[in-house]
């Protein structure tokens, strides 16, 4: 096949840009290094393998990951589709089973008519036609050293870590309970709960474990919305209190009361046979990991079928170099998208996949880039990771911070009046613009 648009990485805005390119009459050559090359961290050769959690956050469209995941739905998101096909209870979060959700997406992917996906690690980015580097946070040295000297921008690296995974017949039932935070959606997760001598206990072998240390200490910046579980308990000793083990909204159906402390389970696949501890990214040694968390009540005897772990990942400063249409500003025949480019977060590295896929099909037409409305998430987002304004860049996710103002309160008030303007925002723009055309 000779290609319209060479795709690099297959990961959850590689396939979305294919799949969306390819449906506006793209044909596309995707390139996924795995299982020629594996990450240290994928367990499997599909295409948008989840690896640090099974959520694709809420569904709820007064939350912003909620109201991203209600614009991506309007657009007509592979990744979101394929996410309600797999999808397990979670409360009212998006949670999948990974393995079906992959499946899923490497079945659509590789089933396309005009997409050919290759299985061979790409070495440099092609100087020549319509690219899309979708690579990602782990992405390979010899890419990233490539990419480095194509933007001229250098790169930026933080340690981003994954929470361990439990067997379920390894949990003992008895001091858990089943509950929602506030009773919302259903009654989805388990429910650890503490008193004050089980959570100082806690603590106290939290913050003096021992832990891997990182290959390039100058290099270690945490994303503060992903920190490690043991650097938020050295931050302060109710630190965990107010993150993970929050205890509001989650009181014990038993007593009536509210524990100290609970740390929640997720299901994290259909068959319910496996429960990741919700929070808990964490870069203790696995001897430590099973001490530690063993600690917590019902997980004396707590199976784990994985580890936590700590990862480098990879992205660029892009306000110095990218538009909001995700084209470079040097060489707008090439695209970037996903976590690469700063979005921090399944769905939202979905969603640059989803404008980066469309833009390039538009750009291979001739017509104009889009650029999504400032007032959606989606079109906040990519205004947020191409403003040169910002000078001292990190990873964001969705939030409703980066919305233009609304004076509307009470807040609960202000967060629907947010969704409403976006999503009717967003229908026009998609009318006017012409975006989903195939």
């Amino acid at each position: 096949m000779n290609p319209d648009l060479t795709i690099l990485g297959g990961g959850l805005a590689g396939s979305e840009a294919a799949w969306q390119a390819a449906e506006r009459g793209l044909r596309v050559r995707l390139y996924e290094m795995r299982p020629e090359r594996s990450t240290g961290v994928h367990q499997t050769a599909d295409l948008a393998e989840l690896v640090c959690s099974g959520s694709l956050k809420s569904l709820l469209v007064t939350t912003a990951s909620g109201l991203l995941n209600h614009e991506l739905e309007s657009l007509g998101s592979l990744i979101l589709r394929c996410g309600r096909q797999a999808a397990i209870p979670g409360g009212q979060a998006l949670a999948v089973d990974r393995r079906e959700f992959a499946a899923a997406v490497t079945a659509a992917v590789e089933g396309h008519p005009r997409i050919q996906v290759v299985r061979q690690e790409a070495l440099t980015v092609p100087r020549e036609g319509l690219v899309i580097v979708a690579s990602g946070p782990l992405t390979s040295a010899a890419l990233a050293a490539d990419l480095a000297a194509l933007t001229g921008a250098g790169q930026m690296a933080f340690y981003d870590a994954i929470a361990p995974t439990v067997e379920y017949e390894s949990i003992d039932l008895e001091p858990v309970y089943r509950a929602s935070r506030y009773g919302r959606g259903g009654a989805d997760y388990l429910n650890c709960p503490l008193t004050l001598e089980q959570y100082t206990a806690f603590h106290e072998a939290l913050v003096s474990a021992e832990r891997h240390a990182p290959k390039c200490p100058e290099d270690t910046v945490y994303f503060e919305s992903c920190l490690p579980i043991e650097i938020i308990a050295e931050r302060s000793f109710k630190g965990p209190t107010y993150g993970p083990l929050k205890p509001v909204g989650l009181d014990d159906p038993r007593t009536g009361r509210r524990p100290y402390a609970v740390v929640q389970l997720r299901q994290e696949n259909r068959a319910a046979t496996l429960w990741s501890l919700v929070g808990f990214q964490t870069q203790l040694k696995r001897g430590e990991q099973e001490r530690i968390f063993r600690l917590i009540p019902g997980l004396e005897r707590a199976v784990f079928a994985r580890y936590g772990q700590v990862h480098r990942n990879t992205f660029l400063n892009s306000p110095q170099v990218l538009d909001p249409t995700l084209q470079l500003r040097a060489q707008p025949e090439v695209l970037l998208a996903g976590q690469l480019i700063g979005v921090e977060g399944y769905m939202e590295s979905a969603a640059a996949g989803w404008l980066a896929g469309v833009n390039a099909a538009r750009v291979q037409r001739g017509q104009e880039a889009l650029v999504p409305p400032a007032t959606t998430m989606l079109g906040a987002l990519v205004r947020y990771v191409s403003d040169p304004w910002c000078k001292s860049f990190q990873p964001m996710n969705a939030n409703f911070g980066l919305l233009p103002h609304l004076d509307v309160k009470p807040k609960d008030a202000r967060k629907q009046a947010y969704a409403d303007r976006a999503l009717a925002d967003l229908a026009a723009w998609s009318a006017a613009s012409g975006a989903l055309e195939l």
